[in-house]
């Protein structure tokens, strides 16, 4: 369900905004993909705020700074949008749950920073819970700017799909996204189902939750050559490939794509004899692996395909293009995702994927249109679909070619476009 149309303004009543906080305590949208905390929001936020500054609206992105030797402002993402780190707790990486002990220290850093730029906010855009709560004391301060909120993630969706107790979101957590629901002037949700989630898990105040999905930056993410693009990422040129990206937790699933792997390779070796399965995200490397990484590891050795899996790390998102071309496909396995950026990026490459039918997968990829659904931790209906793209080239260049064309409209001009009106819309009611 999408009430966009209650935003829509005539231009008598255009209110406009000059200056945004964006809030992104727990992670820094400029941070290498695939690392412990970012993914799909990073990319976000990052390209959310650069086009923001396109249309003409400076942006402000608050993160918690995670090294002392980082600049407080980098302007990487270009004119009229800053990123500013803000010293809360160590300047150092910590776990996610531990940021909540620092949120407000990182509420007066953020204080200082524009009492000593003299800058003022004409609207709060906070992302994931720990921002919200951020957002709830600056308006506090600030002489009440409207907030506008998402979530990117519900705590009660991840329990619902948690299978130990150490994936499960805290209370707090759970407490926290009710009580932001509350005071928060507009929330956005990226699907349907998240409309729906709010509704049924959360019941929030429905006349303030919006459907706008995520956008994708099409200028970065377009079809180029599979030869340019294997030669760039260092794929050999006989080799097909197989891709996972994202952060290595039991949510996203790898194991069941390990799992598919493995049941293709005993079926029919012949049909992955020249395939690679690269794995992007995590650190591989790391003498203290965490438990997932670990784990993961374990499993490729015992299921025995430790000559077809690669596990490549984290990547910068710049070489991301390059590994979404290369490849004959893109696996997203999760048991949950809010939305999935990245089955939106390789679509936007012409890639086909294949998703787990959760959450804004099950909208985004349309089974047997532009890609596959398969049931989540459903190795043997995973290995199916892969062994089928596999095999045919002409149901694979179908799908990838049904992709490219779907993913159009979600272009980031088009999704701010969007966002803007509900923005002005707030605007104007805060004036009255």
């Amino acid at each position: 369900m999408n009430s966009l149309g209650r935003f829509v303004l005539s231009a008598r009543e255009y209110q406009p905004v000059n200056r945004v906080a964006m809030l992104s305590v727990h992670t820094c949208p400029l941070a290498t993909l695939g690392g412990k905390k970012t993914g799909g929001m990073n990319v976000y936020v990052r390209d959310f705020s650069r086009e923001l500054a396109r249309q003409g609206i400076a942006v402000d992105v608050f993160t918690r700074s995670e090294d002392d030797c980082q600049p407080t402002v980098r302007h990487d993402l270009g004119y009229g949008a800053r990123v500013i780190h803000i010293k809360a707790g160590p300047e150092k990486p910590i776990k996610v749950a531990d940021i909540e002990d620092y949120l407000d220290e990182f509420v007066d850093g953020l204080n200082d920073f524009a009492e000593i730029e003299n800058t003022t906010y004409d609207l709060i855009h906070s992302h994931y819970w720990m921002s919200g709560l951020v957002a709830e004391s600056l308006k506090r301060s600030w002489d009440s700017p409207p907030i506008i909120q998402m979530f990117h993630t519900l705590g009660r969706m991840k329990n619902r799909v948690a299978l130990s107790e150490n994936e499960r979101a805290p209370q707090s957590r759970i407490e926290a996204e009710t009580r932001i629901m509350g005071f928060a002037d507009a929330v956005i949700a990226a699907t349907p189902a998240e409309y729906a989630q709010l509704h049924w898990l959360y019941a929030a105040d429905m006349s303030k939750v919006v459907t706008v999905p995520p956008g994708v930056d099409l200028h970065r993410f377009r079809p180029i050559p599979k030869s340019t693009a294997k030669e760039e990422v260092g794929i050999q040129s006989n080799r097909r490939n197989i891709l996972f990206a994202g952060r290595i937790e039991p949510l996203k699933g790898v194991d069941t794509l390990l799992k598919a792997i493995a049941l293709i390779q005993k079926q029919a070796p012949e049909t992955v004899s020249d395939v690679d399965v690269n794995i992007i995200g995590g650190n591989p490397w790391s003498e203290t692996p965490d438990d997932e990484m670990a784990r993961l590891q374990e499993m490729r050795e015992e299921l025995g395909v430790s000559d077809i899996v690669t596990f490549l790390g984290a990547k910068d998102q710049d070489i991301l293009p390059a590994y979404y071309a290369a490849a004959e496909m893109v696996v997203m396995p999760s048991h949950y995702e809010s939305f999935g950026m990245v089955a939106l990026e390789a679509m936007a490459m012409g890639t086909p994927v294949i998703a787990s039918e959760v959450g804004g997968l099950a909208f985004l990829v349309q089974d047997g249109i532009n890609g596959f659904h398969v049931p989540s931790r459903d190795p043997e209906a995973l290995a199916e679909r892969i062994f089928t793209l596999l095999s045919d080239k002409a149901c694979r260049q179908y799908l990838g070619q049904q992709a490219l064309q779907s993913a159009q409209q979600y272009a980031w001009p088009i999704i701010v476009g969007r966002l803007l009106e509900i923005y002005q819309d707030l605007m104007l009611k805060s004036d009255n």
